[in-house]
Protein backbone atom coordinates (compact mmCIF):
# COMPACT_ATOMS: atom_id res chain seq x y z
CA UNK A 1 0.00 0.00 0.00
CA UNK A 2 1.57 3.56 -1.24
CA UNK A 3 1.79 6.45 0.77
CA UNK A 4 -0.63 9.40 0.23
CA UNK A 5 1.31 12.13 -1.79
CA UNK A 6 1.06 15.66 -1.26
CA UNK A 7 -1.29 17.39 -3.95
CA UNK A 8 0.53 19.84 -6.07
CA UNK A 9 2.40 22.53 -3.19
CA UNK A 10 1.55 26.34 -3.53
CA UNK A 11 4.74 28.45 -1.98
CA UNK A 12 2.37 31.36 -0.38
CA UNK A 13 3.87 34.55 1.80
CA UNK A 14 3.48 34.39 5.51
CA UNK A 15 2.43 36.80 7.91
CA UNK A 16 2.14 37.44 11.36
CA UNK A 17 -0.67 35.28 11.47
CA UNK A 18 1.37 32.63 10.44
CA UNK A 19 3.64 33.56 13.65
CA UNK A 20 2.43 30.01 15.73
CA UNK A 21 1.93 28.26 12.64
CA UNK A 22 6.01 28.64 12.48
CA UNK A 23 6.55 28.04 16.03
CA UNK A 24 4.58 25.29 15.29
CA UNK A 25 6.76 24.04 12.67
CA UNK A 26 10.30 24.25 14.50
CA UNK A 27 9.04 22.55 17.85
CA UNK A 28 8.15 19.74 15.30
CA UNK A 29 11.63 19.92 14.16
CA UNK A 30 12.80 19.31 17.92
CA UNK A 31 13.95 23.21 17.91
CA UNK A 32 13.34 25.86 20.23
CA UNK A 33 9.62 27.43 19.68
CA UNK A 34 11.09 30.78 19.46
CA UNK A 35 8.17 32.67 18.80
CA UNK A 36 9.45 36.06 19.79
CA UNK A 37 12.17 35.21 17.15
CA UNK A 38 9.72 34.61 14.72
CA UNK A 39 7.51 37.63 14.92
CA UNK A 40 10.84 40.03 14.37
CA UNK A 41 11.62 38.11 10.85
CA UNK A 42 7.98 37.75 10.08
CA UNK A 43 7.66 41.56 10.12
CA UNK A 44 11.49 42.78 9.49
CA UNK A 45 11.33 39.95 6.31
CA UNK A 46 9.96 37.98 4.21
CA UNK A 47 7.97 34.70 5.10
CA UNK A 48 7.39 31.85 2.50
CA UNK A 49 5.67 29.04 3.45
CA UNK A 50 3.57 25.57 2.38
CA UNK A 51 0.41 25.15 3.66
CA UNK A 52 0.34 21.73 4.98
CA UNK A 53 -3.44 20.15 3.76
CA UNK A 54 -4.26 18.52 7.17
CA UNK A 55 -3.32 22.10 8.87
CA UNK A 56 -0.65 23.79 10.13
CA UNK A 57 2.72 24.18 7.54
CA UNK A 58 4.55 21.47 5.51
CA UNK A 59 7.57 24.25 5.19
CA UNK A 60 8.41 27.76 5.57
CA UNK A 61 11.84 30.42 5.69
CA UNK A 62 12.55 34.04 5.90
CA UNK A 63 14.48 35.92 3.95
CA UNK A 64 15.47 39.16 5.00
CA UNK A 65 16.51 41.84 2.69
CA UNK A 66 18.91 45.12 2.91
CA UNK A 67 19.67 47.84 1.05
CA UNK A 68 16.98 49.71 -1.14
CA UNK A 69 13.51 48.26 -1.09
CA UNK A 70 13.54 48.28 -5.39
CA UNK A 71 16.67 46.52 -5.47
CA UNK A 72 18.22 45.20 -2.53
CA UNK A 73 22.22 44.66 -1.64
CA UNK A 74 21.48 41.65 0.05
CA UNK A 75 19.13 38.89 1.48
CA UNK A 76 19.69 36.56 4.41
CA UNK A 77 18.02 33.17 4.01
CA UNK A 78 17.31 31.72 7.67
CA UNK A 79 14.60 29.10 9.38
CA UNK A 80 14.49 26.85 6.52
CA UNK A 81 12.42 24.35 7.94
CA UNK A 82 10.67 21.13 6.76
CA UNK A 83 7.65 19.38 8.76
CA UNK A 84 9.58 15.83 10.13
CA UNK A 85 6.40 14.33 8.41
CA UNK A 86 7.33 15.62 4.98
CA UNK A 87 11.46 15.23 5.27
CA UNK A 88 13.34 13.89 2.31
CA UNK A 89 10.68 14.66 -0.23
CA UNK A 90 12.35 17.23 -1.73
CA UNK A 91 10.41 20.37 -0.15
CA UNK A 92 13.14 22.23 1.59
CA UNK A 93 14.75 22.01 -2.42
CA UNK A 94 11.50 23.10 -3.86
CA UNK A 95 10.84 26.20 -1.47
CA UNK A 96 14.83 26.91 -2.07
CA UNK A 97 14.75 27.12 -5.97
CA UNK A 98 11.71 29.35 -5.15
CA UNK A 99 13.62 31.78 -2.79
CA UNK A 100 16.69 31.36 -5.24
CA UNK A 101 14.31 32.54 -8.54
CA UNK A 102 12.39 35.22 -6.36
CA UNK A 103 15.38 36.73 -5.78
CA UNK A 104 16.63 37.11 -9.27
CA UNK A 105 19.93 38.99 -9.07
CA UNK A 106 20.28 39.48 -5.22
CA UNK A 107 23.07 38.31 -3.54
CA UNK A 108 22.43 35.91 -1.12
CA UNK A 109 23.64 34.39 2.52
CA UNK A 110 22.77 32.09 4.97
CA UNK A 111 24.10 30.22 8.08
CA UNK A 112 23.68 26.14 7.28
CA UNK A 113 24.13 23.52 9.87
CA UNK A 114 26.02 20.32 8.51
CA UNK A 115 22.68 18.68 7.64
CA UNK A 116 21.59 21.66 5.04
CA UNK A 117 24.91 22.25 3.95
CA UNK A 118 24.46 19.74 1.02
CA UNK A 119 21.47 20.94 -0.36
CA UNK A 120 22.52 24.71 -0.20
CA UNK A 121 25.69 23.61 -2.04
CA UNK A 122 23.60 21.67 -4.85
CA UNK A 123 21.79 24.89 -5.17
CA UNK A 124 24.74 26.92 -5.61
CA UNK A 125 25.73 28.30 -2.14
CA UNK A 126 29.48 28.53 -1.55
CA UNK A 127 31.10 28.53 2.14
CA UNK A 128 32.71 31.64 2.57
CA UNK A 129 33.29 31.35 6.26
CA UNK A 130 32.05 30.02 9.59
CA UNK A 131 30.72 30.83 12.59
CA UNK A 132 31.02 29.67 16.25
CA UNK A 133 27.86 29.56 18.14
CA UNK A 134 28.81 29.50 22.17
CA UNK A 135 26.63 29.64 25.23
CA UNK A 136 26.94 29.59 28.90
CA UNK A 137 27.07 31.83 32.06
CA UNK A 138 29.38 34.62 31.71
CA UNK A 139 31.83 34.71 34.33
CA UNK A 140 33.50 38.41 35.46
CA UNK A 141 37.01 38.05 35.71
CA UNK A 142 40.51 39.14 34.82
CA UNK A 143 41.35 42.52 33.70
CA UNK A 144 38.27 44.59 33.15
CA UNK A 145 38.16 46.09 29.49
CA UNK A 146 38.30 49.88 29.29
CA UNK A 147 36.14 51.31 27.00
CA UNK A 148 33.71 52.87 28.33
CA UNK A 149 30.26 51.66 27.21
CA UNK A 150 26.45 52.59 28.71
CA UNK A 151 22.81 52.28 27.76
CA UNK A 152 21.73 53.44 23.92
CA UNK A 153 18.92 56.37 24.11
CA UNK A 154 16.77 57.02 20.88
CA UNK A 155 19.25 59.78 20.28
CA UNK A 156 21.97 57.40 19.49
CA UNK A 157 19.86 55.66 16.37
CA UNK A 158 20.93 57.51 14.00
CA UNK A 159 24.60 56.99 14.98
CA UNK A 160 24.07 53.54 15.19
CA UNK A 161 22.28 52.94 11.78
CA UNK A 162 25.38 54.83 10.56
CA UNK A 163 28.18 52.72 11.71
CA UNK A 164 25.64 49.33 11.08
CA UNK A 165 26.02 50.08 7.53
CA UNK A 166 29.46 51.11 7.72
CA UNK A 167 30.50 47.65 8.65
CA UNK A 168 27.76 45.46 7.34
CA UNK A 169 28.09 46.85 3.83
CA UNK A 170 24.49 47.45 3.35
CA UNK A 171 21.64 49.68 5.18
CA UNK A 172 20.21 47.47 7.57
CA UNK A 173 17.30 50.10 8.79
CA UNK A 174 14.05 48.21 9.12
CA UNK A 175 15.91 45.45 11.28
CA UNK A 176 17.92 47.92 13.22
CA UNK A 177 15.31 50.57 14.19
CA UNK A 178 13.42 47.58 15.89
CA UNK A 179 16.02 46.68 18.16
CA UNK A 180 14.52 48.75 21.03
CA UNK A 181 11.50 46.77 21.49
CA UNK A 182 13.23 43.83 20.24
CA UNK A 183 15.80 43.70 22.76
CA UNK A 184 16.29 44.04 26.40
CA UNK A 185 19.42 45.41 26.53
CA UNK A 186 21.24 47.75 24.18
CA UNK A 187 24.56 49.44 24.36
CA UNK A 188 26.80 51.48 23.04
CA UNK A 189 30.49 52.11 22.98
CA UNK A 190 32.04 55.54 22.62
CA UNK A 191 35.40 57.22 22.20
CA UNK A 192 36.22 61.25 22.84
CA UNK A 193 32.44 61.19 21.91
CA UNK A 194 32.19 58.99 19.23
CA UNK A 195 30.37 55.40 18.24
CA UNK A 196 32.58 53.19 18.21
CA UNK A 197 30.68 50.03 18.76
CA UNK A 198 27.13 48.64 19.83
CA UNK A 199 25.42 45.30 20.86
CA UNK A 200 22.10 44.09 21.93
CA UNK A 201 20.98 40.91 24.36
CA UNK A 202 17.49 39.95 23.25
CA UNK A 203 15.39 37.01 24.73
CA UNK A 204 15.42 33.73 23.50
CA UNK A 205 13.44 31.09 25.32
CA UNK A 206 15.66 30.51 28.37
CA UNK A 207 18.93 32.66 27.37
CA UNK A 208 19.99 36.10 26.09
CA UNK A 209 21.50 36.37 22.24
CA UNK A 210 24.10 38.86 22.14
CA UNK A 211 23.88 39.86 18.69
CA UNK A 212 24.72 42.17 16.68
CA UNK A 213 28.14 42.91 18.20
CA UNK A 214 29.97 45.65 15.81
CA UNK A 215 32.86 47.08 17.34
CA UNK A 216 36.02 48.56 16.40
CA UNK A 217 37.88 46.21 18.02
CA UNK A 218 38.13 43.00 20.08
CA UNK A 219 38.79 44.96 23.41
CA UNK A 220 35.74 47.32 22.92
CA UNK A 221 33.71 44.18 21.64
CA UNK A 222 34.76 42.59 25.20
CA UNK A 223 33.46 45.60 26.75
CA UNK A 224 29.80 45.51 25.37
CA UNK A 225 29.82 41.71 26.28
CA UNK A 226 30.65 42.68 29.60
CA UNK A 227 28.18 44.99 29.82
CA UNK A 228 25.35 43.21 28.77
CA UNK A 229 26.08 40.13 30.97
CA UNK A 230 25.94 42.31 34.24
CA UNK A 231 22.33 42.83 33.45
CA UNK A 232 20.88 39.55 33.25
CA UNK A 233 21.06 36.07 35.03
CA UNK A 234 20.55 34.20 32.15
CA UNK A 235 23.10 32.15 30.07
CA UNK A 236 24.36 34.03 26.99
CA UNK A 237 24.69 32.95 23.35
CA UNK A 238 26.04 34.29 20.02
CA UNK A 239 27.30 33.36 17.29
CA UNK A 240 30.86 34.73 16.68
CA UNK A 241 32.93 34.84 13.19
CA UNK A 242 35.92 32.38 13.77
CA UNK A 243 38.65 34.83 12.57
CA UNK A 244 37.81 36.29 16.08
CA UNK A 245 40.07 34.43 17.88
CA UNK A 246 41.02 36.36 20.99
CA UNK A 247 37.63 37.27 21.43
CA UNK A 248 36.50 33.36 21.31
CA UNK A 249 39.32 32.30 23.63
CA UNK A 250 38.04 35.14 25.86
CA UNK A 251 34.25 34.43 25.93
CA UNK A 252 35.66 30.46 26.71
CA UNK A 253 37.41 31.60 29.74
CA UNK A 254 35.06 33.90 30.94
CA UNK A 255 32.25 30.43 30.65
CA UNK A 256 30.87 30.35 27.44
CA UNK A 257 31.28 26.87 26.03
CA UNK A 258 31.33 25.96 22.15
CA UNK A 259 27.84 24.45 20.61
CA UNK A 260 28.23 24.16 17.12
CA UNK A 261 29.80 25.79 14.35
CA UNK A 262 27.52 26.79 11.11
CA UNK A 263 29.25 27.16 7.68
CA UNK A 264 28.49 31.07 6.51
CA UNK A 265 27.03 30.69 2.43
CA UNK A 266 26.85 33.40 -0.11
CA UNK A 267 25.18 32.54 -3.62
CA UNK A 268 26.07 35.58 -6.35
CA UNK A 269 29.11 37.46 -4.32
CA UNK A 270 32.08 35.81 -3.69
CA UNK A 271 32.57 36.94 -0.14
CA UNK A 272 30.29 38.86 2.60
CA UNK A 273 29.91 42.91 2.05
CA UNK A 274 31.30 45.52 4.83
CA UNK A 275 33.95 45.07 7.04
CA UNK A 276 34.23 41.48 9.23
CA UNK A 277 37.47 42.69 11.05
CA UNK A 278 34.06 45.05 13.08
CA UNK A 279 31.26 42.45 12.61
CA UNK A 280 31.90 40.23 15.67
CA UNK A 281 28.11 38.45 15.79
CA UNK A 282 24.96 38.78 13.88
CA UNK A 283 22.06 39.69 15.38
CA UNK A 284 20.75 36.03 14.21
CA UNK A 285 22.22 33.69 11.64
CA UNK A 286 18.58 33.56 10.42
CA UNK A 287 19.04 37.56 9.19
CA UNK A 288 22.86 38.28 9.41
Amino acid sequence: MSTPSLPPLAIRRLTLRDLTACADLSEDRGWPREEHKWGLLLTAGKGYGIDDPDGGLVSACVVTEYGSQDHPDLGAIGMVLVAERHARQGIGRLLMRHIVSTMATTPLTLHATPYGRPLYEELGFKVTGRAEMLRGHFTPGGPEPKVVTRAATAEDLPAILRLDEEVFGADRTPIITRLPAFADRLRIAEENGRLIGYAAAWPNMDTHVVGPLIASDTETAKALIVSLAAHTERPLRTDIDVRHEELLAWAKERGLASVAFNAVMTYGIPELPGDWTRRFAPLTVAAG
